[in-house]
């Protein structure tokens, strides 16, 4: 088996989707004027691709640790890449959301098996280093987006540009088809026995998914709408209990409740979802602050995140080579940088408003939230999924990408939120720009607290960091 083509099969696909999610937020301007959408539509563009892509993590892990992981990648490579093509064709919102849909169930379908495939064929050190270029694969996929899609935009114009945004993963998604054929073991499970995918519990789950994501994805969200937040828990609730049901009846859950008594694998999930809680609207509320208040142009506001994502690209190459060495040390020292540039970012952002300093001097502290990337999130997967079983490595991954993508919806809906709800009432841009950081700051306060306290059980563990 040939691990460095294996990798790259892996990784492309993985791009494509980044690539697809961080370029619409620079392409709904475009995408509005070319279809003459309402904000409501606009915002299913974007919501309806996380719902789908949220819902599907866990599932499709399953799926592929039961039934064979080649085959699931290729089947949502293949769906993502119909749903690109439709989404390029769309003649209204309604059928671009329709096949965003579809974009986020092919997306939800291949990324649990990227962790799982690369929990299976890679061990040690290798699989540190694999971990870190698919850290490495985020960073540059999220900083290249929303430039690229800008520059299309620019070079076409506002119909063709966003359209060929979405053309251009078919290319790549044929040819991560072919690839995964010939370079990824076929790891079909050959039994003639029906597998037992336990239907119940993955609508149950889903469900619960929908419902719990769901307010947090809308723009104007209303008390009936928020009842489905604690509907959601309910729900999540009985989920939980009909999976240990159905292990005590013998029969394989679609999670296995044993996985959570793993205390390596529970804290790391919930490091990572306190974290995306509050890291991820970073790159929301500093373009919302230079656009909405300091009337900058949303191609200034896209190039403020470059410098961090290169800072992140490197930082994930370096931290791969020492995790195993360092352990949760690393993802500690990761957090703190992570809090120097927040709050640095405070600090600079009363200069910038006054004048004193360009509004390009925010990406220096900025560039700590990248440099502190590349040393938690690839790590903490490392770390995390090292104490699972490789034959669960597609559930533990889905289940560790659900926490990101929780995480990350509840953040960008909260703490934009915080911002403009200070401003509509009176508070100062600058006042309520630098809350929302403090809040985050917290939030990344926390984060640290779980890892020192995982640290003080890797210590306690016989294969002791």
């Amino acid at each position: 088996m040939r691990r460095k083509p294996l990798l790259a099969v892996l990784l492309a696909p993985l791009f494509m989707a980044l690539v697809a999610v961080s370029v619409i937020n620079v392409a709904l301007t475009a995408i509005g004027e070319s279809l003459d959408a309402t904000t409501g539509g606009l915002q299913w563009v974007i919501s309806g691709y996380a719902l789908a892509f949220g819902m599907l993590l866990v599932p499709a892990g399953r799926a592929g640790d039961a039934t064979g992981r080649r085959r699931m990648l290729v089947i949502g490579v293949a769906v993502f890449t119909l749903g690109s093509l439709l989404s390029g064709l769309a003649p209204t919102v309604e059928m671009l959301n329709v096949s965003r849909i579809l974009q986020g169930v092919g997306s939800g379908l291949l990324n649990p098996q990227t962790i799982g495939l690369i929990q299976k064929h890679f061990r040690g050190q290798d699989r540190a280093r694999a971990f870190a270029l698919l850290a490495t694969t985020v960073a540059v996929a999220t900083a290249i987006g929303p430039v690229f899609g800008g520059a299309l935009i620019q070079l076409l114009g506002p119909d063709a540009g966003w359209r060929w945004m979405f053309f251009m993963n078919v290319p790549i998604g044929v040819a991560a088809i072919l690839g995964a054929f010939k370079y990824i073991p076929d790891d079909r499970n050959r039994q003639k026995s029906r597998v037992d995918l336990d239907p119940i519990g993955t609508v149950l789950l889903a469900i619960a998914i929908l419902l719990i994501m769901l307010p947090f994805l809308q723009r104007d969200v209303n008390v009936l709408m928020w009842m489905s937040f604690p509907a959601g828990l309910l729900v999540l609730g009985a989920w939980w209990a009909w999976e240990r049901r159905y292990k005590r009846k013998g029969r394989p859950p679609m999670v296995d409740p044993a996985i959570f008594s793993n205390r390596a694998f529970r804290n790391g999930i919930l490091i990572v979802s306190v974290y995306f809680l509050g890291a991820t609207s970073v790159w929301i509320i500093v373009p919302l602050y230079l656009q909405m208040h300091l009337g900058h142009s949303a191609f200034e506001a896209s190039l403020m995140g470059v410098p961090s994502s290169i800072a992140a690209a490197i930082s994930s190459q370096i931290a791969g080579r020492y995790v195993l060495t360092l352990g949760r040390r690393l993802v500690i020292t990761g957090f703190a940088i992570a809090f120097t540039g927040l709050a640095g970012t405070a600090l600079l952002a009363g200069f910038v408003e006054s004048g004193a300093l360009p509004f390009w001097a925010l990406a220096f502290p900025l560039t700590f939230m990248g440099l502190s990337q590349g040393m938690t999130i690839s790590p903490n997967q490392t770390l995390t999924l090292n104490s699972v079983d490789p034959r669960y490595g597609g559930v533990a991954g889905g289940i560790l990408q659900l926490g990101q993508r929780t995480g990350s919806a509840v953040g960008t809906a909260m703490i934009p939120g915080i911002i403009f709800s200070l401003t509509v009432g009176g508070t100062a841009w600058l006042e309520a720009f630098t809350i929302a950081l403090v809040i985050i700051m917290a939030l990344t306060l926390a984060a640290m607290g779980v890892s020192i306290a995982d640290r003080a059980r890797e210590k306690s563990a016989p294969a002791s960091l």
